[in-house]
């Protein structure tokens, strides 16, 4: 398994801890994402898997059950991930053309991450990210240029419906990583 899979399983893993976490009545609690529930992180994160799938042909089948369309989400991207042909086919994507595991790595499973701490905060679960995870992903949004940065906040740039990400939330030079990472990418942590 290499370096992207095992990162995809580790991230995917903490992710539906966090959903299955979710009490009944927790669902349509706000999340820090102003326009989303609970339930609409979920779905959100389901179906940009579902995007994921769309070069090598492969869909995903419409539930009504949060935890069991995460898991078909994530056993259809597992399957990609440890298929070298679906994994290494190339695909035009925003940033350009990369292997379809790329794609993933860069899309779904930093998604992961974000919207897994999204869900936490909604439903009082542990907001805690791995350091690991924090470290790799503050490294690559600070290396964005401004100006697609600034595409990234502007909504609709991506298509009607799509903000990358919020308003940069201020926070103290010396906060902890977690919380300068949250407030870069619009999250008040």
């Amino acid at each position: 398994m290499g370096e992207i899979a095992e990162r995809y399983r580790r991230r995917a893993e903490a992710f539906e801890r966090k959903v299955a976490g979710v009490a009944p009545d927790q669902w349509e609690n706000q999340s820090p994402c102003v326009k989303w529930t609970a339930r609409d992180v979920v779905e959100h994160v389901v179906t940009m898997h579902g995007v994921m799938l769309v070069p090598i042909a492969r869909k995903l089948h419409p539930t009504d059950d949060p935890l069991g369309a995460f898991q078909e989400a994530r056993a259809a991207i597992e399957d990609v991930l440890d298929d070298p042909v679906a994994a290494l086919s190339e695909t035009g994507t925003p940033g350009g053309r990369m292997t379809v595991e790329q794609h993933i790595d860069q899309v779904v499973s930093d998604d992961l991450v974000l919207h897994g701490w999204d869900l936490a905060r909604a439903t009082g679960q542990d907001e805690t990210i791995e350091p690991v995870d924090v470290e790799r992903l503050w490294a690559t949004a600070v290396a964005i240029p401004p100006d697609l940065m600034a595409k990234y906040r502007t909504p609709g740039a991506f298509g009607e419906g799509i903000e990358v990400y919020g308003a940069e939330v201020h926070v103290a030079p010396d906060a902890p990583l977690q919380d300068r990472l949250l407030g870069l990418l619009g999250r008040q942590p």
